[in-house]
């Protein structure tokens, strides 16, 4: 039987450049190929007619043998190297990795897909991240069909393979040298077919409901740590693996402490008389009131570190410290009588001795000296 003319099967006059080839090749591959065609027994014949036309005029030695001798001029010249040789393995060595195909460009058997992770967001008071507690939480998502067990088919039948990509879940759509997988566009990227579905999940495998967890949170989380729950994440189509879930933990803003990693921080207001005179007073921490010693002569905003007091970490058995700062507080609401009070003391201490404000004497005396400088 005569072989047709290679250029009558690409569609090209002689004269075609190779652009012209190429775009031609191209076109004509996509709409030829089995894949597209799958009710048409000669489709595979066709592509590879076309394949073998454009492996030989796409190579200019082939093409001009070709031009001169026809037929005869490259059958003996090919060395069977395009006798239906099918593409892929040609290629398939050399793009497999790339897209998926592998072993001379066959695809790869897939399984049923993981289903997705899922995340939780929970906001926590600062006692519950400190000390670690157990909160039940409600969680929407696909579940695995009870009455399908997952498959999507009715009780009693199973889904068929698909024909179109055999199971694979996805076809190659071949563009000269290069080979491109999609999702099969029959079966949707399953794998399967599925003539009679679960009247539960519409032959999804799957469906939505709520589930109630118990997560247990340790002790010393912090905004922004996360606690993984493996496989209470959403189930996978037609029996795939479940995901995972994420609880991702905030800790809500507290009254009176701040914390900056495992240590607390908190403001303590004192009187006047406290900071001059020194004492005894209470402070708060997350196990209740403790006393903290102040020193006479204490300035405002001093810090004083009671240790371990703070937050035991999470990661480790060290735990952190409680650092007080002391905020000397004027007082308010005066009476005429705490006025007068006020007034002789000033008076005493600015009368007296430099060596009662420190502070203050040595800013003034550094005001003086700046505009003592400015007029010379």
């Amino acid at each position: 039987m005569s072989k047709r003319d290679y250029y009558e099967i690409l569609g090209v006059a002689k004269t075609a450049t190779d652009k012209e080839l190429k775009k031609s090749y191209k076109r004509l591959a996509m709409k030829c190929h089995p894949d597209r065609n799958p009710d048409d027994a000669g489709a595979v014949e066709k592509f590879k007619e076309l394949q073998e036309a454009y492996d030989i005029l796409g190579d200019s030695q082939k093409r001009g043998a070709y031009d001169q001798y026809g037929h005869a001029g490259v059958d003996q010249s090919r060395g069977g190297a395009g006798g239906g040789q099918d593409f892929g393995d040609m290629f398939g060595d050399v793009f497999g990795d790339i897209f998926g195909g592998g072993g001379g460009g066959r695809q790869r058997q897939r399984g049923p897909a993981r289903g997705a992770d899922l995340r939780y967001n929970m906001e926590l008071t600062l006692e519950e991240a400190v000390k670690g507690v157990s909160k039940d939480i409600q969680v929407p998502s696909l579940q695995s069909c009870d009455s399908c067990h997952g498959t999507g088919a009715k009780k009693g039948t199973s889904a068929n393979t698909c024909g179109t990509c055999h199971g694979q879940g996805q076809v190659q759509m071949r563009q000269g040298f290069f080979a491109v997988q999609q999702a099969c566009p029959t079966c949707r990227g399953k794998g399967k077919i599925i003539k009679d579905p679960c009247r539960t999940c519409y032959g999804e495998g799957r469906y939505e409901k709520t589930k109630t967890l118990a997560v247990k949170i340790p002790a010393g989380v912090d905004t922004g740590d996360r606690i993984r729950l493996g496989g209470e994440g959403e189930a996978g189509e037609t029996g795939g693996g479940k995901g995972d879930l994420y609880v991702q933990v905030h800790v809500k803003d507290h009254a009176i402490f701040e914390r900056d990693g495992n240590n607390l921080y908190c403001e303590v207001p004192i009187t006047f008389a406290n900071a001059a005179l020194g004492g005894d007073i209470e402070v708060p921490t997350l196990d209740g009131k403790v006393k903290l010693k102040v020193s006479s002569e204490t300035q405002s905003g001093r810090m004083f570190r009671l240790r371990g007091k703070g937050v035991k970490s999470v990661r480790s058995h060290s735990t952190g410290d409680l650092i007080c700062k002391v905020v000397v507080e004027t007082p308010v609401k005066l009476t005429e009588h705490q006025r007068k009070l006020l007034k002789e003391f000033d008076e005493a201490v600015n009368g007296s001795s430099k060596e009662h404000k420190p502070k203050a004497q040595g800013f003034f005396d550094g005001v003086k000296n700046f505009f003592d400088d400015l007029a010379k």
